[in-house]
């Protein structure tokens, strides 16, 4: 598996694998992006996973777009990544008002929302990417009968904690900001962590299993 490269400004470059998510592909990204952090290139700074591509930031006054893809290539043949990080458990009350969606989400799958909060729980979910705002891990994992697609139109204004749900993917909000996608709970465990050196509860390749919570102990734990 041997990747296309695309120049990103002047201080990027993005090493494609593909078009389409699949596990494998996702491995072998997690493997590079394991080799290159072992022994960062001169001038590289970060490398970012995503679901088909992995993105290389580097220094443009200490390297380029040539030298680092020289670098990239030295890594080939990856080891694909062969197990999963840490798990992290997630706290979810799935009780009104933190639910909004899930009346809609049970009838479009044809599930009572017992049945929609029970195939939720089931679910082993691996974080595949982060993106779209600081903290926001998509999560992949949900189950077949309760993937539905993304809202014809963006509710403004969803909570941080939201836990929602969209097509194959989950995630749980950090900032209030609008989503097409259906919130089925909301979460009091915090994503975003006071740790500068691990700003963040989980990373690509982590997995996460969620734990249901009564709307009197999501209370209790934000303290309200």
């Amino acid at each position: 598996m041997h990747p296309t490269f695309k120049p990103v400004a002047d201080f990027g470059l993005l090493v494609i694998f593909g078009d389409e998510f699949d596990q494998d592909t996702h491995a072998v990204i997690r493997g590079l992006d394991a080799a290159l952090n072992a022994d960062l290139p001169q001038g590289v700074l970060e490398t970012v996973p995503a679901l088909v591509n992995l993105m290389v930031v580097f220094d443009p006054l200490l390297t380029d777009h040539s030298a680092v893809q020289q670098a990239v290539e030295r890594c080939f043949p990856i080891p694909p990544a062969t197990s999963s990080g840490t798990t992290r458990t997630i706290d979810v009350c799935y009780d009104d008002p933190f639910a909004p969606d899930l009346p809609a989400v049970a009838a479009a799958t044809g599930l009572s929302e017992e049945a929609v909060i029970s195939a939720h729980l089931a679910g082993d979910y691996d974080v595949l990417m982060f993106g779209f705002a600081p903290g926001y891990g998509y999560l992949g994992g949900v189950a077949e009968a309760i993937q539905v697609p993304r809202k014809p139109q963006a509710v403004p204004d969803v909570p941080a904690g939201a836990v929602m749900i969209a097509g194959r993917q989950c995630l749980v909000t950090t900032l209030t900001m609008p989503t097409g996608w259906s919130v089925i709970g909301r979460s009091p465990t915090p994503v975003l962590t006071d740790n500068p050196d691990a700003p963040i509860l989980f990373d690509v390749g982590d997995r996460v299993r969620f734990r249901r919570i009564s709307a009197d102990t999501f209370h209790e734990i934000r303290h309200d």
